[in-house]
Parts: C-alpha cells; sequence; structure tokens
C-alpha cells in the first residue's frame, strides 16, 4: 500500500521542476515511518471543539519518552529572556496547550502513548466542524486556514487503527458531533481491507456519579449517541482521570489484536525498553525557530514532502510545537515545528495562548541539538527580536544554523544565493559578533530552492557541537595561544594557565587550571575566537570556566608529608600501631621501634 502510495506521486512530481524531484524521496521516507508496519498501534482523538480531546492526549502521553524537563537554565534570568517574555515553565509540562477557548488546537500532535505496560502512538486533532468538512476540499478551502485543520484531523482519522470519537456529554447531540459521526461511518464503509479501524465513542466531562442520579440529560444525551452505531458511549473525565481504566482496557485490547496480525509478540514493553535505551538510534532533536510569518512551517512540510503541518499568510497559524519523526538518508531526525515568536509588548495580554505557545517554542529549542533560525528576506535587515531569539540559544547551549528563506524575492541574474547568504552572515557578525560565521543556508522553502542544502549543514553542526577534543590537542592549542599572546598579570603577580581539558560535549565545556581564579573578560573572548577559528566551533558557545589550582597536578598526591626513614610516613604509621599491639603503649618519641626480621 505504502508503495503504490509513493508511486502514484511520480505522476504529479514528474510534471513538475527537477528542484521538487527531492520531495518525492523524503515523502517515501516519511510515509515509511508512519506506516502500520511497525505494529504499534495508532489511536487519535477526535471530536467537536472544546469537548477535552487535548486533555486526554495529556493524560495518556508517556512522560518517560516525551520527557518535559525542568531545565536549571529555567532558574536563571538571561538577557534575551525579558525581549521573548516567556511565563514560568512550572505551569506547563510539555504536553498540548489546554485552554477554555474552542479551537486551541490547530495541527495534529504525535506522541508516544502509554496505558500500563502498553506503549502506542498518540495523535491529537483539531475540532471538528461540522459545517466545513465539505468545505475543506473545495477551492475556497483549499487555501484557507479551516479547510487545513478539516483536512489534518481527517488524515489522522484515515492512519488510525482506533479513533476515540469524544463529545461533551452534558451538550449531548450537536450538529458537529452528528456530521463527524456521518464522515467517519462514510470512512469506514469505504471497503478498506488493509485498515483495521475501530471507533469508539468517549462521553467526556462526567465527573463523579451525580449525572447518572439527577435529573438531567446526560442519560438521554447517552442513549441518543449509542445510535450512531459504534457502541455504547464510554462515560468519562479527562480532568479529572475517572474512566480511564475502560479507556486502558479498550487500548489494550486492540493492541494485542494487531499484533496478533502482525505475528509479533503480544506486549511491546521489552521492545521499548530497548529503544529508549540504545543511544545510537537516538534522532537528532532539531527545533525551527523564528518570527511569525517567515515560513517556518513551509520548510517543514518542504522537507517531509508532505502537507503535515497547517501553513498560510496569516501570522500566528501554529500554536503546538508539532514534533514529527522523520527519516533522512536512513538518519533519524525529529523535527519539531514552533509558532512564531514576538516580542513580549506585541502580544495581548489577555490572550494566554500565544504565551502558552512561545513557552512550548522555548521549550522545544532547550531541548534540541541544532535550531534553525529561520529569517525572511524581505525585512532585508536581521530584527531584534531575531537577535534574541539567536542570543537565548546561543547561551542554552545549543548549537546555531540560520535559513535565509524567500531568497526568490531578492535573487537574480546579478545579486546570487551566494551573495545573499553572505550578506546575511556579515549582518550577524556585526550586530553579534559571538555568532560569526555561523552557517547560513540561502533557500526558499515554497519553491524548494535550496532546501537540500539544510540537512547536512544541520548534522555538521551537530558533530561539532558533540564533538570531544583530545587532552594533548587542547593543551599545544594553549602552549601556541601562549606563546602568541599570554594573559596579563593581575595584582603584581603573573598569570598562568596550567592547562586545559574538556569536562564534556553537548555543549562543548572546558576547564582552564590556573593560578588565578578569573581571567580578564577580554582575554576570555580572546581565547574563544582563537579556539573557534582553530577548532572550527562556529554557531555555538564555547564554554571557558577558569579554575584555580595551586598545587602540581602531576605531583604524587600520597606524598603529603615527608619524613625521615624507610617507608616514609606510612611505614612510621605501622610501626607504631604494631609496637601499640605488641606492648600496649605508643612508641616514645624521638625513638624508633626494631623492625622484626623477616
Amino acid at each position: 500500500m505504502i508503495l503504490n502510495q509513493c508511486k502514484s506521486k511520480i505522476g504529479i512530481l514528474a510534471s513538475k521542476n527537477g528542484v521538487w524531484m527531492h520531495v518525492f524521496f523524503n515523502y517515501c521516507q516519511r510515509r515509511t515511518i508512519s506506516s502500520n508496519a511497525n505494529a504499534d498501534l495508532i489511536v487519535s482523538i477526535l471530536g467537536p471543539p472544546n469537548a477535552g480531546k487535548s486533555t486526554l492526549f495529556n493524560r495518556l502521553m508517556c512522560k518517560e519518552s516525551n520527557r518535559a524537563y525542568r531545565l536549571g537554565s529555567d532558574k536563571k534570568k538571561t538577557r534575551s529572556n525579558a525581549r521573548i517574555g516567556y511565563r514560568s515553565p512550572s505551569k506547563r509540562s510539555g504536553g498540548a496547550i489546554v485552554t477554555p477557548v474552542a479551537g486551541t488546537t490547530r495541527d495534529r500532535r504525535e506522541c508516544i502513548g502509554r496505558v500500563g505496560g502498553t506503549t502506542f502512538r498518540l495523535v491529537d486533532t483539531a475540532g471538528v466542524d461540522g459545517e466545513k468538512i465539505d468545505h475543506a476540499f473545495g477551492k475556497q478551502g483549499k487555501h484557507s486556514m479551516d479547510g487545513a485543520m478539516i483536512r489534518q484531523t481527517m488524515e489522522a482519522a484515515k492512519q488510525s487503527d482506533l479513533v476515540l470519537l469524544m463529545f461533551d456529554a452534558r451538550l449531548g447531540v450537536t450538529s458537529d458531533l452528528a456530521e463527524t459521526v456521518r464522515w467517519l461511518r462514510k470512512l469506514s464503509n469505504a471497503g478498506d481491507q488493509q485498515q483495521h479501524r475501530e471507533i469508539v465513542i468517549l462521553a467526556n466531562k462526567l465527573e463523579g456519579d451525580r449525572w447518572a442520579s439527577m435529573d438531567s440529560n446526560v442519560l438521554d444525551n447517552l442513549a441518543e449517541v449509542s445510535r450512531a452505531g459504534f457502541g455504547e458511549a464510554i462515560p468519562i473525565s479527562a480532568e479529572h482521570g475517572e474512566g480511564m481504566v475502560d479507556v486502558a482496557e479498550i487500548i489494550d485490547k486492540y493492541t494485542l489484536e494487531k499484533r496478533q496480525r502482525f505475528g509479533l509478540p503480544l506486549t511491546n514493553e521489552e521492545t521499548y525498553k530497548k529503544n529508549t535505551d540504545d543511544d545510537n538510534e537516538k534522532p537528532l532533536q532539531l527545533a525551527i525557530l523564528g518570527r511569525q510569518n517567515v515560513g517556518k512551517s513551509t520548510l517543514v512540510n518542504s522537507l517531509l514532502g508532505e502537507e503535515r503541518v497547517i501553513a498560510g499568510d496569516t501570522p500566528g497559524l501554529t500554536r503546538d510545537s508539532i514534533k514529527v519523526p522523520w527519516l533522512w538518508k536512513e538518519r533519524p531526525v525529529q523535527i519539531v515545528d514552533t509558532a512564531g515568536i514576538r516580542r513580549g509588548l506585541q502580544r495581548e495580554r489577555s490572550d494566554e495562548i500565544e504565551d502558552l505557545a512561545v513557552l512550548d517554542a522555548m521549550r522545544a529549542m532547550k531541548l534540541a541539538d541544532v535550531a534553525v533560525l529561520v529569517l525572511d528576506a524581505q525585512a532585508q535587515y536581521i530584527q531584534r527580536q531575531e537577535l534574541a531569539i539567536a542570543d537565548s540559544v546561543v547561551r542554552e547551549g545549543r548549537a546555531l544554523v540560520v535559513a535565509a528563506n524567500k531568497m526568490d524575492l531578492v535573487v537574480d541574474d546579478e545579486y546570487t544565493k551566494h551573495d545573499f547568504a553572505k550578506a546575511v552572515q556579515e549582518q550577524i557578525e556585526v550586530r553579534f559578533p559571538m555568532l560569526r560565521k555561523t552557517p547560513v543556508v540561502a533557500m526558499s522553502s515554497l519553491l524548494g530552492h535550496n532546501v537540500k542544502k539544510l540537512m547536512p549543514t544541520v548534522f555538521e553542526a551537530r558533530d561539532r557541537w558533540a564533538r570531544v577534543m583530545p587532552t594533548g590537542v587542547l593543551n599545544r592549542w594553549l602552549q601556541d595561544v601562549m606563546e602568541e599572546h599570554s594573559p596579563p598579570s593581575q595584582a603584581g603577580r603573573a598569570t598562568k594557565i596550567k592547562y586545559i581539558i574538556q569536562t564534556k560535549g553537548r555543549p562543548p565545556t572546558f576547564l582552564l587550571f590556573c593560578n588565578v581564579s578569573e581571567l580578564p573578560v577580554n582575554y576570555l573572548r580572546y581565547l574563544t575566537r582563537h579556539f573557534q577559528d582553530s577548532f572550527n566551533f562556529f554557531g555555538m558557545e564555547v564554554r571557558l570556566v577558569v579554575k584555580k589550582s595551586d598545587k602540581n597536578p602531576f605531583g604524587n598526591k600520597s606524598n603529603k608529608k615527608s619524613f625521615v626513614g624507610i617507608g616514609g610516613w606510612k611505614g612510621r604509621q605501622k610501626r607504631m600501631i604494631a609496637q601499640l599491639k605488641k606492648t600496649g603503649m605508643p612508641t616514645k618519641k624521638g625513638k624508633r621501634g626494631k623492625r622484626s626480621k623477616s
């Protein structure tokens, strides 16, 4: 089935320009990952707007595999946080954005879910508006945001093995729910024999048991929805965790059935632990950052070769940070599309959604290996907010790659893409000297021009960022630097840097052992600049930490004191203990005990 889908794309892509041919290969790779051949149950959550889908998504999400770190850098305030202006990270745990506003979720968000020992793939979707289902595939809905949201939701349902259809049991069967049920019934009767899809209805927002005894219309709503043809609804409360046992039993049941069809072991817990503990299979974490409406989502779709995230001309379309697993030349990558980051003064303080979206974007940056900062060529100059984002990336210790997007608007026969990339690099160096010679890739994500050069640059940046330098090479470099420019003396005392070691990579951190507690700031900048030129550590922060060391590191630490006699102070201590055991009296001062003949 996957091969047929890939073959069907050939006719479309072959008629277009040759620059689009890379989209076909990326499409095949992406579809191979998201196919059902991995035997993991794919569970999608559908329903009308404001039915509690994202709340259930956060509850079923595996916290171990989708780790929401409380990073140590969150405790310190950097100079760039004031301009970016995101809120306290303790208010969210890295899940989907949940607010009382209907239509908060727009893209389909995937993660690894877990109930007990069963792991599965979980998909959160946008709320289904019944009136816009038919409109989504029309001429007007093809380029609209509402049409893109409905298409993303439909695609999630088509790829799923289990669809959890949620609705607000207090409202009952609305027109949106009825239209969704009609579309799902039509999808089930489509006759796809290779896709085994089950649909379960969840009646949400039923806390406690008062709804069953009170004079309310809840029981009538449950009876009415049971006539949809998908069985009786299961009462749950996603916010309070009630009814999760029934949901876990359903997921476990269909997981076993799917694994039996593929002839695999009935449990996937051992495979899950093996995959999570294997560092060799750990994917590259890539975060796409930038201001609003610079082409981040279009770049992600161009890399993946499909309409995976919603993209358009309207600023602020992306809200959640969407993680997409991907294979690039058989190398695993997890690419994260993030929301556009505006300055705090430009946002409406009453709009909590944008603040949460910015917080989610900053969290994606902190968990990334490489961050790609997307610039807009129409702006002609690097904006202050983009420098603030770059400052946050570098201070967090991530590797930075700049994607100068929309080059088709400025490049012509006389002004080439190389001139454009060089001009961007010069602007960065003038306004931010720490980021000189940062890799810059000029591209047009909308037309696909030069997009293929981004990933090789990203992997090269990750390799430099994670490189571990030999101690001998570092000390030879330090000797050359000291001969060229020795550190200035302090308080009438000559400053000496004895040796240097690397304490860790990711980011590269080095320890300088000196006879002083600190070095002048300008000399540390000189060392950093010389180090970057010597070992090509551009686009990242090189951390040089000074440690005072008055002792000789190569001396024998065991000879703390020198005493006259055979064996030194250790031998004398042994003889004193032997004399005390033999006579019960300590050895008199100034007299040495006789050594026993062996």
